[in-house]
């Protein structure tokens, strides 16, 4: 994709991939996500930038929670008890990514895109992410305004951000 033809919303998305791969190149750590709600944005994000191969080698969209347990090792109590948007089931994502990939630092994802699918505890655009390896991590729930498109790149784009600054803040 040349920058020419890309919106600004896409710019900022390479540019924060970008700054992403820099902090990965500079300290040798591979990257991972975990995605459910985003459908892989954040990995089209990151594989956008020439050369991420570097430091970015799997993603996982696991849509349904039947992915989330077999790809990624989500028990399915927890998918049960905490449904698939929640901080438990978040921090499984992620690590369940690092542990299968090998790689140093994730990011996962599910939420309510919308338009449907929401509820009073978990209206439309509630996100949760979490960031972290396969020994710890941290969640944070989000709520975003907008229609589905709106809602996805705006998580896609917490989600860069989030691994930028963990990155930089090491």
């Amino acid at each position: 994709m040349s920058h020419s033809a890309a919106s600004p919303a896409d710019l900022d998305l390479i540019t924060l991939a970008e700054r992403l791969g820099r902090s990965c190149r500079e300290q040798g750590v591979m990257i991972t996500c975990a995605e459910s709600c985003t459908g892989g944005g954040v990995a089209s994000a990151i594989t956008a930038v020439a050369g991420s191969s570097e430091w970015f080698e799997t993603g996982y969209v696991t849509y349904a929670n039947a992915a989330k347990s077999r790809l990624l090792g989500v028990a399915e109590a927890l998918l049960e008890t905490h449904g698939a948007v929640s901080r438990e089931v978040v921090e499984a994502m992620v690590a369940g990514a690092c542990r299968d990939s090998g790689a140093a630092l994730g990011v996962a994802i599910s939420g309510v895109a919308g338009p449907g699918g929401g509820s009073a505890e978990k209206p439309v655009g509630t996100v949760w992410l979490a960031w972290g390896n396969d020994q710890d991590a941290r969640a944070e729930c989000h709520r975003y305004s907008g229609d589905r498109l709106a809602v996805r790149e705006q998580a896609v784009r917490e989600a860069l951000v989030g691994l930028v600054h963990r990155l930089e803040a090491r």
